[in-house]
């Protein structure tokens, strides 16, 4: 196991203005050993896979609250394969309904965690995703 820490972006699409999940979730990641970046509120797509690039992460995780998930996670996954991001997992928080979901998870996102999900689950999650591959190990 790498002794780096797992570095994670989260991020707040759109208008959305409600960043309090995302704070908690933030410091709940960074409890669980991840080094974590927030870019804040009000980004764009671009704004974020800029980051993403930037900040050389393993993982962009999304905090959206606005109903506006099935146009802003695929334009975000979009702006990430843009920049030669493909490999990084995109995942999702927030109140999304079964079948969005489900079109989200087949399209532009690894993981979606709605308001039930604990934080054991989702660190749970996050490591299995960035976790190295058989041919990336050793």
């Amino acid at each position: 196991m790498s002794s780096q820490p797992i570095r994670i972006l989260i991020a707040k699409p759109g208008l959305d203005g409600h960043d309090r999940g995302a704070k908690v979730i933030a410091r709940g990641l960074r409890d669980a050993g991840m080094e974590v970046i927030y870019t804040g509120l009000r980004q764009t797509p671009a704004m974020i896979a800029e980051s993403a690039l930037q900040e050389d992460v393993a993982l962009v995780g999304l905090s959206i609250l606005s109903g506006s998930h099935m146009t802003l996670a695929p334009a975000v996954r979009e702006a990430m394969d843009q920049l030669g991001l493909q490999d990084i997992p995109l995942v999702l928080g927030g109140i999304v309904p079964d079948g969005d979901q489900r079109q989200l998870l087949s399209a532009s996102v690894a993981a979606v965690f709605g308001p039930g999900a604990s934080l054991d689950e989702i660190v749970t999650a996050i490591r299995g995703l960035t976790a190295p591959s058989e041919d990336e190990r050793p």
